[in-house]
């Protein structure tokens, strides 16, 4: 191989082998069905997350809209969100989600989101919170 196509090649295969070869995070198929499991009991409805901050999480435009108080979701900065800092328990106890500790809502207990459920969101934030 002349050392011309070997440039070319290295060009094209080193991003994808330093990136990995993984597919964009899908907030459709990835990130909706953890909100929906986890998530939209309290916020959606009359649930008692919408009442206490107005976050509805039953769509992508409402994730987006955030609470009462703001958005939620900065999109390419996972470290800027208040969504993914409350899930990876990046915050006071008092309003860590889903709640699962002494100090939770009054509303239930919910349990911790796994790893890859933390990381997935945290992706699909950093790769720019799209809906896809």
């Amino acid at each position: 191989m002349s050392i011309k196509k070997g440039c070319i090649l290295s060009a094209l295969i080193l991003p994808a082998l330093l990136t990995g070869c993984e597919r964009p995070v899908s907030f459709e198929s990835d990130v909706m069905p953890i909100l929906q499991a986890s998530c939209v009991s309290c916020h959606s409805g009359s649930g008692e997350g919408i009442q206490l901050t107005e976050l509805n999480l039953t769509s992508y435009g409402q994730v987006m809209q955030g609470t009462k108080l703001g958005e939620i979701v900065v999109p390419g900065s996972a470290a800027s969100s208040t969504l993914y800092l409350v899930i990876d328990h990046k915050v006071d106890t008092k309003i860590q989600m889903p709640p699962h500790h002494d100090d939770k809502f009054p509303q239930g207990e919910g349990k911790p989101l796994s790893t890859e459920q933390i990381a997935a969101i945290k992706r699909w934030i950093d790769e720019g919170a799209k809906n896809n």
